[in-house]
């Protein structure tokens, strides 16, 4: 049977998440199992770490002992990542007490790499670099899949090089706004065993890993990842525009076009309120009122062609903890098509018009007034 997880750990809020999770359960583990070292979850804590041969009443000493026994972390690098992940990954698995690794998989790429200029005698480059959209989207995705496939690998095997029997289960970290956005790479690191984020928004995750930071000493670490602008690495760094906080200039919200806080909204009227674009247009109407009605047209629309463009994403995202209503997981939660006219033609139109319309009375009220 399963010997722990396995969680590819990069540095960022949301692998970062899912490591503090397990960390909270090896906390509670660990207290419940002292307290009662013949009960049914010391039992079961021997069990998961293979220390129950015999008549053993053995119970980890601390939550960090527990950790290093089911919890299998990697920080899986590339020339692109930068060295403030990689350390904030190290001192998250640190506190934790994860078995961790810290590995480059540039090696990985290029051979991919190599075996497409063989057949195809091309080799693409990063847009920075004078290649096309086309082609630095390929780039950043064989970086994201082949982390997939390292994850299954040393799930398998790390459990065999530290001499245990079993197998490891892996542990997904794509939030609920990257799939609702679709701001993920299919069968990347978002494909696992399990994801115990994937029903939760970016801005509760951050708000969680700020709770954790001030409730258990040690874990400040995630405070700090709270704080960091969220980076998928996955471009070469600008060091012209890269900031210390990320270490990158590759950002999340620049890429989608759209921050987390603003998906939050989209997330909760699509799905809690069940709107479509001209509906959620007049709701956010009055809640962005600091905004031109030109602009709020601009992001719904936004907003729902990127979501249409990308549902499919959704038929294979990795099963979910729902711990929220607003979840787009199509596997037991949310079975709305994936297969849309992303042009939206009347729903559009309907906003266009509409825009136009409220701008208008806009400017017919000042000039009143």
């Amino acid at each position: 049977g399963a010997a722990g997880f396995f969680l590819p750990l990069s540095g960022g809020a949301d692998s970062s998440s899912v490591a503090a999770i397990v960390a909270v359960m090896c906390i509670l583990v660990t207290k419940a199992a002292r307290e009662n070292p013949e009960g049914d979850v010391a039992k079961e804590c021997r069990r998961v770490c293979r220390k129950d041969e015999g008549n053993s009443l053995w119970v980890p000493a601390t939550p960090q002992e527990m950790a290093s026994y089911v919890l299998h972390t990697t920080f899986m690098g590339t020339e692109n990542s930068s060295s403030v992940t990689n350390s904030r990954a190290k001192r998250l698995g640190d506190a934790i007490g994860s078995y961790h690794l810290s590995i480059k998989i540039d090696v990985m790429v290029t051979a991919v790499l190599q075996v497409f200029h063989l057949t195809t005698g091309r080799m693409p480059r990063f847009s920075s670099r004078g290649g096309t959209i086309t082609e630095d989207l390929a780039l950043q995705n064989i970086q994201a899949r082949l982390r997939m496939v390292t994850a299954y690998l040393m799930a398998q095997l790390l459990p065999w090089v530290r001499g245990r029997s079993g197998f490891l289960l892996v542990l997904g970290s794509a939030n609920v706004d990257e799939g609702l956005r679709g701001y993920m790479t299919k069968y990347d690191c978002s494909s696992a065993d399990l994801n115990p984020i994937g029903s939760i928004s970016k801005g509760d995750l951050k708000r969680m890993l700020v709770f954790l930071s001030k409730e258990y000493p040690g874990f400040d670490v995630l405070s700090e990842i709270a704080n960091a602008p969220p980076t998928a690495e996955l471009r070469p760094i600008d060091q012209a525009t890269a900031t210390p906080e990320a270490g990158h200039s590759q950002t999340d919200e620049e890429d989608m076009g759209m921050s987390y806080e603003e998906l939050g909204y989209f997330g909760r009227l699509r799905k809690i309120s069940r709107y479509g674009p001209v509906s959620m247009f007049k709701k956010l109407l009055m809640t962005w009122n600091h905004l031109a009605p030109s602009e709020v047209a601009e992001k719904v629309k936004r907003f729902f062609y990127y979501y249409s463009v990308n549902r499919h994403k959704m038929t294979t995202i990795t099963p979910s903890y729902h711990a929220e209503a607003y979840s787009p997981d199509d596997n037991r939660f949310d079975l709305r098509q994936f297969l849309y006219n992303t042009k939206w033609t009347r729903q559009f139109a309907s906003i266009d018009k509409l825009a136009a319309q409220y701008t208008t009375e806009d400017d017919n009220k000042d000039k009143a007034d």
